[in-house]
């Protein structure tokens, strides 16, 4: 059964529309990668969701019960709006953690503000405070801050405030944590350090993820499902191998990873035709990796010079002139000595792997 269903969301601002008819499910613990260029209307879909911006059209449901309806204003009470929000956690790209609070003053922050406006609060002012301390203790243990919930934000590594962040956005426990672009602030280094750590803290909370980012490997790494937004629209969704592999439209094909385009002259020179299962009437495009250098084991091949290479240690990218086409290459380090420029080489692929528009 989906956690989440999201329908013909749709939003504008002035006569620009940033968001149109935007509608997808999540599923228990399912992880979803949101990427596209800038401007694209991702962080405004995460607005949305979290009540920080009005969607214009559509409806939001969580476990069946409706947050959200542009079309009733029943659902967009002021009071109502707060407490819906506790559906969805929320990370920002900047953190956002407040100088003057302990990193734990931060994390609670929230759960003591929504706690005094419920009614017998001051009754009980004293127990429910602890217990949302101790709530929240408990969760900067889980993400590895014991010993650092004392201490202020700038007293901090940037790991260990994207980790306060997250610690935030867990501790009342919602059925969806949304982050909007979490690692883009960080070094290279720690990127990949703290994608590891998303990874394994998701595992851990089993919790429903919403993940915006320009990083097309996090979302490939991070993601069960990408979505893959242009102006305001979803062009595809699915699995990140079916995303990558089977591209559904042509901009999908471009903005995922690198590839190459395929000239007709080339296939024609090739003798790739309808028998291969190739229009090339369309726009043909293959990924890097599926092009291998002195490889015959396929069956088409032809000869090309080396104009470059760039060594990554683990894989080798190189850039290859085939009788006038560019081509670039990503083969894998064998260990055997690089070919350098200008050197002659075969290239060969399967035509099954061109990707057709």
């Amino acid at each position: 059964m989906a956690i989440l269903e999201v329908q013909n969301i749709s939003k504008r601002f002035g006569t620009t529309e940033v968001l149109m008819d935007i509608s997808f499910s999540l599923t228990e613990g399912e992880s979803l990668a949101i990427i596209g260029s800038s401007g694209s209307g991702k962080t405004t879909l995460l607005r949305c969701l979290n009540f920080l911006e009005r969607a214009d059209g559509g409806r939001i449901s969580v476990r069946n019960e409706l947050l959200f309806d542009a079309d009733d204003p029943a659902t967009q009470k002021e009071r109502e709006i707060r407490r819906k929000r506790l559906h969805f956690g929320m990370v920002f790209q900047a953190f956002n953690l407040f100088p003057q609070y302990t990193a734990l003053q931060n994390v609670t922050l929230a759960c003591e503000l929504f706690a005094k406006e419920q009614p017998g609060f001051k009754q009980d002012k004293k127990s429910i405070l602890e217990e949302i301390r101790q709530n929240g203790i408990k969760i900067m243990e889980q993400v590895g801050l014991g010993e650092k919930m004392d201490l202020y934000p700038h007293q901090l590594s940037g790991g260990q405030q994207q980790r306060v962040a997250i610690a935030r956005a867990l501790v009342t426990s919602p059925s969806i944590i949304c982050l909007d672009e979490p690692l883009s602030n960080l070094d290279a280094k720690l990127r990949v350090q703290l994608r590891n750590e998303l990874k394994d803290l998701q595992r851990k909370f089993g919790i429903t993820t919403i993940y915006v980012t320009h990083d097309q490997e996090e979302a490939l790494t991070l993601s069960d499902r990408i979505a893959v937004f242009n102006h305001g629209l979803i062009e595809q969704i699915g699995k990140p191998d079916e995303v990558y592999n089977h591209s559904s439209t042509e901009f999908v094909c471009n903005f995922i990873g690198d590839i190459n385009k395929l000239s007709r002259e080339f296939l024609e020179r090739a003798g790739i035709g309808q028998s291969d299962g190739v229009d090339i009437n369309k726009n043909c495009y293959i990924r890097l990796e599926r092009l291998h250098v002195n490889d015959k084991g396929e069956r088409i091949f032809c000869n090309a010079a080396v104009q470059s290479y760039e060594y990554y240690g683990m894989y080798i990218k190189y850039t290859l002139d085939a009788q006038g086409e560019c081509l670039k290459v990503i083969e894998k380090n064998s260990g055997y000595p690089l070919y350098g420029n200008g050197s002659t080489v075969s290239v060969s692929f399967d035509p099954a792997n061109i990707m057709q528009y």
